[in-house]
């Protein structure tokens, strides 16, 4: 067997007060009982441990220099003067090149630098040879895999388990590894192995649970994760996995029990876990559970602002928005430039209908931040709701120059020129949001709309059929496109199958209803058409189109008191319809003008009398 090198069997791996190896401070310490657990549905990452330090013995003269510039090294890393530590080391590797601990240094060093390829080299460097030592040979593992180099820690890891097989911690390394590899049936056998050799490791037990979770053995993950637990019961990561199991299986219930047990049993300040345990308590739609967990927090530490905040959004869940409004007002007392907290407030105000106080808190974030783009968007849309088409316009406009990547505010926008007559703009904007989402359904459907309006039918037929191509089940597309064609007599058949299939998709729509019936009466089908329209009518109400549609069939089906009657009620939902009275006229019905009901509806139109 190779003699060690004069530094290695000097030094070893120079140890700092705290015992621990210096140049591996920043190698994430993942196999130790009290480890940070990575998310629990995440593939394991590499850890790394602490090398196993050998007795130092005097060195012999040949090797003073080597010594020397080694201990000088050691000196630095504890000065935390990592250029120095670095020179001195490679000096050292200079008079004595098969120092395999000064390697290691080197590689933990440039590792937790970030200075990833050197950390590589320097630890295959480590690997080659004999008489290794089986814990170095699992930090270089980890280091190597963690540059992306995992083929090659592999043998690493095997020949520690060769060298020590009654240790349990390279083969945990090497069966994290091959499931990083996707070699789950390997990585389960591994970690097994490394189980019988130590049964009492909690992180053995832990990824084992991960593995068994990741290949759908639920039931042996649980295991696991309750062995990991009973081996050391303060071992949080098993704890939040094994919910986390539960909780994909929709088993809330389960999952809030294993977060409750370590709270009583194991730490009741732990603020994460109960945190966890709030989400859990929301997701069941236990909100007595989970306001029951804040007011805990909030009695540890009554300015707990993210508790408050917290509780503030399951009240709004809860619906109980006077009591989530105390709170978020509590919240900005404090926090008053928290954008976010405000905006929230902003929608339960618009749930209570207090508009003019969420107008206002949308204004108060954008006098803080003109560009915060949520209450822009929010500012808009409450304004096109309230039909100020002017103000949701600026506002909408802003939002789409501040964030073009979102469609919404395009149609919003788009729709706001619309209901304001402006054609041209309403189109340019729907246009122009789909040269950022040429994908988006709405927006060509959308921008057909806009077209008819401008009466370019052709172009609505493009945009409504490109609509469809991508979704084909875009009911208001197939609807408007049936209703379309109908309307106009011509495609009568494919009318019909159009208006049938958003029927179809939308049953209680009233408005598809009229549509489908309007397919039929233009086919000629007057007994299916009437059928439609009625019931058209007992979906919707009172709606001028679709009475007057009823109208017209009465009047081709010659039962002209009942046209009479529903071209009348047509005109009092809206008496600005000058075609209809001349088609009434025409009709011999008479001049609607004169009827009391009309010359009633027209003052109430005019704002002369009040509506109830």
């Amino acid at each position: 067997m190779q003699k060690s090198s004069m530094v290695d069997a000097s030094f070893g791996l120079a140890l700092s007060r705290s015992g621990r190896p210096l140049g591996f401070a920043l190698i994430p310490l993942v196999i130790a009982a009290c480890a940070a657990a990575p998310a629990p549905k995440d593939t394991p990452s590499v850890p790394a441990t602490a090398a196993v330090t050998p007795k130092p013995v005097s060195p012999p003269v040949p090797d003073a220099a080597a010594a020397y510039h080694f201990m000088l090294g050691y000196q630095a890393e504890l000065a935390q003067d990592t250029e120095k530590a670095i020179q001195e080391y490679r000096a050292v590797l200079k008079a004595d090149p098969a120092s395999r601990s000064v390697k290691a240094r080197l590689a933990g060093i440039y590792f937790g630098l970030g200075d990833v390829p050197s950390a590589v080299r320097y630890a295959e460097e480590v690997g080659a040879g004999s008489g290794q030592d089986p814990q170095m040979l699992i930090q270089m593992a980890s280091i190597l895999a963690s540059g992306g180099k995992a083929d090659r820690a592999l043998p690493f890891l095997d020949l520690a388990i060769e060298l020590a097989p009654e240790k349990g911690d390279a083969y945990f390394h090497k069966g994290i590894i091959l499931v990083n590899q996707k070699r789950i049936a390997e990585a389960e056998q591994t970690m097994i192995q490394g189980l019988k050799v130590s049964p009492d490791s909690p992180n053995g037990h832990y990824y084992l649970g991960r593995i068994y979770g990741d290949s759908g053995k639920m039931e042996q993950a649980i295991a696991s994760f309750e062995r990991a637990i009973a081996v050391n019961a303060l071992f949080e990561p098993a704890y939040l996995a094994e919910a986390s199991l539960y909780e994909s299986q929709q088993e809330k219930e389960k999952a809030i029990g294993v977060l409750r047990r370590y709270l009583d049993r194991v730490n009741p300040n732990n603020k994460d876990i109960r945190q966890r345990l709030v989400q859990l308590y929301v997701a069941a739609k236990d909100y007595a559970g989970g306001l029951a967990e804040l007011e805990k927090m909030l009695a540890e530490d009554p300015g707990d602002l993210d508790a408050q905040l917290r509780m503030a959004l399951i009240y709004g869940e809860k619906k109980d928005f006077p009591k989530a409004i105390e709170q978020l007002q509590a919240v900005l007392k404090v926090r008053p430039a928290e954008l976010k907290v405000r905006d929230y407030l902003g929608y339960l105000y618009e749930e209570t209908k207090e508009l003019p106080r969420a107008i206002e808190a949308y204004q108060f974030n954008l006098q803080l931040d003109a560009t915060y783009v949520e209450s822009h968007i929010h500012l808009g849309v409450l304004h096109y709701r309230l039909k100020h088409y002017a103000e949701a316009i600026v506002h909408l406009s802003e939002a789409t120059r501040l964030t073009p990547k979102q469609p919404e505010p395009f149609i919003v926008l788009g729709l706001a020129y619309l209901q304001a007559e402006q054609f041209e703009k309403s189109v340019q904007t729907f246009e122009e949001g789909l040269s950022h989402h040429p994908k988006h359904a709405d927006l060509h459907f959308n921008l057909g709309t806009a077209y008819d309006k401008l009466n370019r039918f052709d172009d609505v037929v493009r945009t409504m059929e490109a609509a469809l191509a991508l979704d084909p089940h875009h009911a208001d597309a197939m609807n408007y496109l049936g209703y379309s064609y109908a309307d106009r007599g011509i495609k009568i058949e494919q009318a019909l199958s159009l208006t049938r299939q958003a029927v179809a998709l939308k049953p209680e729509n009233g408005y598809y209803v009229d549509s489908l019936g309007w397919a039929f009466f233009k086919s000629g089908l007057l007994a299916e058409a009437l059928t439609e329209i009625k019931r058209a009518v007992a979906l919707v109400g009172d709606d001028a189109v679709i009475y007057e549609h009823l109208g017209d069939i009465y009047v081709k089906q010659q039962k002209l008191a009942e046209a009479r009657e529903a071209w009348l009620h047509s005109l009092e939902l809206d008496p600005s319809n000058d075609k209809l009275a001349q088609r009434f006229r025409e009709q011999g019905f008479g001049d609607p003008t004169q009827e009391d009901r009309i010359q009633q509806a027209k003052r109430r139109v005019s704002g002369k009398i009040q509506t109830p």
